[in-house]
């Protein structure tokens, strides 16, 4: 099979990743050596990747429970493995919220009191309103100092309004400062909080409980298994729920001690409801139904939802991916696909305007980073950066996550219409101590995305 000189070059960068003719046997074993790397093993790796709009590459490795000394043969990973996603959940939750804004039942610029039933300001800076575009770029000037998660029995309006009972100091809030403009829209700061605050926004225009109306109007549609609660998981995805580890004990990295499972390690029972849960009121506080962080989904589910991108809201699913092919199905609009693809925040270096988190990310749109293929050394000189490929030449959009051991990438590039998704369970050594060489990835991040580059490069075609 030849390839036009524009499909070459894909090939050449990475992300556009394997042909029908590419050995995969070559891809898989570069990536099982990562995972059962003895200096740095992982528990658990999957990995797609997209090409053109459809997947060319799908492989499972490790265990998605370790044992006290083996993993059990029957828990290795597969097709049906879920991940708790962590931040990646942040990307969903907006698909989520462009529904209503596609039925008309949201306005991204509208005061988010107006949804909420009271006021929603920065004591700091009254007078301006915060709106769900704020929250889903990160510009809303909150912070998680007071927290991101409450029990059910808190009310959010509780943790925001100067009143409230759990309100303190404020921590929830950006103070002024004289260093930089951090009033709402104008400076990014990341927040797990603003997503909690979105979620609690979608149930009092619904009046579903989040984690309901994810299931009901993102996940089924989709055709997508998951859940964002443990409650929400069916049998079958317990049964195949990877728990997520760190090699140690009491809370210190030891990469010669035990995998010591950190969440999600339910032995094929399914979870108890937690209590308060038939009480919940809808639209008083979803932080604990993890709008933010706590998707339980496979790499092919967030698969489909790459796919539906790169098809600008299109959902249209081959027969050779799923059992049974469909119709294309409009899931979102084009103008809700390019809402999420417009960069609301670009950090600029001459003049304070956000926290790059160390130098990981330097754009954002709208529940996305905007990947910017930058590259560059920190004060301590080591490596930190947005960029994918050490070669360069790959950006798009997308989310990490990052949580309990687990480490995923949702990327997806909407021009070449290339896209990779990976998660791994939980790494046996601390990744604080294994940066990358050229990002702000972690080493066998950077490697994971190598394999797939290499192996797609040194299978190119000559162009007819």
């Amino acid at each position: 099979m030849k390839f036009p000189q524009a499909v070459r070059a894909l090939l050449a960068l990475l992300l556009c990743t394997l042909s029908c003719t590419l050995p995969a046997q070559g891809l898989d074993a570069a990536l099982q050596a990562i995972q059962t790397n003895p200096k740095a093993p992982l528990s658990s790796l999957s990995v797609l990747a997209i090409y053109d709009g459809k997947p060319v590459y799908v492989a499972h490795f490790g265990h998605r429970r370790m044992g006290a000394t083996a993993p059990d043969p029957s828990t290795a990973t597969d097709s049906k493995t879920l991940y708790r996603m962590a931040s990646v959940s942040k990307l969903v939750t907006t698909l989520g919220a462009m529904r209503l804004v596609d039925a008309g039942r949201l306005d991204l610029d509208a005061d988010v009191g107006k949804y909420l039933g009271f006021k929603v300001r920065n004591p700091s800076f009254p007078e301006v309103p915060i709106t769900t575009r704020m929250l889903l770029s990160h510009t809303a000037s909150l912070r998680d100092g007071a927290g991101y998660v409450f029990g059910l029995d808190v009310a959010l309006q509780d943790v925001l309004s100067p009143q409230g009972k759990q309100f303190g100091a404020g921590a929830a809030w950006a103070a002024r400062s004289a260093t930089a403009d951090l009033s709402p829209g104008r400076y990014f700061q990341y927040s797990n909080l603003s997503f909690g605050v979105v979620g609690t926004v979608l149930e009092a225009i619904t009046g579903e409980r989040f984690d309901v109306y994810m299931q009901r109007t993102v996940l089924q549609p989709l055709g997508v298994r998951g859940a964002y609660t443990p409650e929400g998981l069916q049998q079958d995805d317990v049964d195949h729920l990877a728990a997520l580890y760190r090699k140690g004990q009491d809370g210190a990295w030891n990469s010669a001690g035990p995998w010591v499972a950190q969440t999600d390690d339910w032995q094929g029972k399914l979870p108890p409801a937690r209590a308060g849960l038939a009480a919940y009121v809808p639209g008083t506080n979803a932080t604990g139904f993890g709008p933010q962080g706590g998707l339980r989904i496979s790499v092919a589910g967030l698969g489909v939802m790459v796919q539906m991108l790169l098809n600008d809201g299109v959902l249209n699913v081959p027969a050779s991916w799923k059992k049974q092919a469909h119709a294309p199905v409009r899931f979102l609009s084009a103008a809700a696909v390019a809402a999420l693809q417009h960069t609301e925040w670009r950090y600029t270096p001459e003049s304070p305007n956000g926290d790059t988190l160390g130098g990981q990310v330097y754009a954002w749109g709208l529940g996305m980073q905007r990947f910017t293929d930058t590259r560059e050394a920190g004060p301590d000189g080591k490596a930190r950066g947005d960029r994918l490929v050490a070669e360069g030449g790959v950006s798009g959009w997308g989310h990490a996550g990052l949580a309990y051991g687990l480490q995923s990438l949702f990327f997806y590039d909407p021009v070449k219409r290339i896209g990779l998704v990976y998660a791994l369970g939980g790494s046996g050594v601390d990744p604080a101590l294994h940066p990358g060489q050229f990002s702000g990835f972690k080493q066998w991040e950077e490697q994971i995305m190598a394999a797939v580059y290499q192996y797609a490069n040194a299978n190119a075609k000559t162009p007819p």
